[in-house]
């Protein structure tokens, strides 16, 4: 039986959409459950990746339960104190080795009849066309992002089961990979991707407010560059009602919540 705490009401997921924040206050005393985690990376494993690779692969780190060597190799320059504070921080990476083993992912599309009609017809074209097309061009495949960018997929949806489960996460980089690969006995084939804290948020489920994004407009286009996306006020109005729009940052309390915060867990000014 997993031991957890009563969990909170789950939200749809254009609320979670609209209401996930980079939470860079969270409460250092309260431990997250392993169950919360574990649904997190059962979100990023599920999430769709190219050639069904699969090569995102996590460290979940506890604060309380690892040496000060790990947690200094984890050490941000900014924001540094988010560390220091979260009880857990997942390290998020790549690991180049899978997709040296490409071919027997998409092999097992086909027997899950996921990919392609004619079942042996297509375990021989994958033997005879894809499979040897993929692998020759596998140094320029890895220099196109695609690969990062169905990370980041498996990312984005633990973050969002995160949101579901009331926790707080925030994403940050880091330029000490060579530190936390032999504190963590990361693989050579290895990239770390970001660092993730994850807790319960010492700060209002708001935040002070949805952050300010680019205009709609200047970002999304129909049918070429320079035609924006039309907006259409109703479909705005509904999106506010689903939660995904929601009241824009700075709330009007939010100045003294953060007075509040930084003196509870002594922040410093800038960060």
């Amino acid at each position: 039986m997993v031991d957890e705490q009563p969990e909170e009401k789950p939200v749809e997921v254009q609320e979670a959409i609209g209401t996930r924040r980079s939470y860079r206050f969270l409460r250092p005393y309260k431990p997250v459950e392993l169950g919360k985690i574990q649904r997190m990376l059962e979100a990023a494993r599920r999430a769709s990746f190219w050639g069904n690779v699969g090569a995102l692969r996590a460290v979940v780190v506890r604060r309380h339960h690892v040496s000060r060597e790990i947690m200094d190799s984890l050490f941000a320059a900014v924001a540094g104190y988010q560390i220091d504070i979260a009880p857990v921080i997942i390290v998020w990476y790549l690991d180049w080795h899978a997709l040296e083993v490409q071919g027997d992912r998409l092999h097992e599309l086909v027997d899950a009849r996921a990919l392609g009609m004619d079942k042996e017809a297509t375990h021989d074209a994958l033997d005879e066309i894809l499979i040897p097309f993929f692998k020759a061009a596998m140094d320029h495949i890895k220099t196109t992002g695609l690969t990062e960018l169905d990370c980041g997929q498996g990312i984005a949806q633990a973050t969002l089961v995160a949101v579901d489960q009331g926790l707080g996460t925030c994403c940050l980089g880091s330029a000490r990979e060579e530190a936390i690969r032999q504190n963590l006995g990361l693989p050579d084939s290895a990239k770390v991707l970001v660092l993730q804290t994850v807790g319960y948020p010492a700060e209002s489920k708001e935040a002070g407010g949805q952050r300010p994004r680019q205009p709609f407009s200047e970002m999304f286009h129909l049918d070429a560059v320079g035609n924006p996306f039309p907006e259409d006020p109703e479909v705005v109005e509904e999106m506010k009602e689903s939660g995904l729009i929601q009241e824009p940052a700075p709330l009007p309390w939010r100045e003294d919540e953060l007075k509040f915060i930084q003196k509870a867990l002594d922040i410093p000014d800038v960060g």
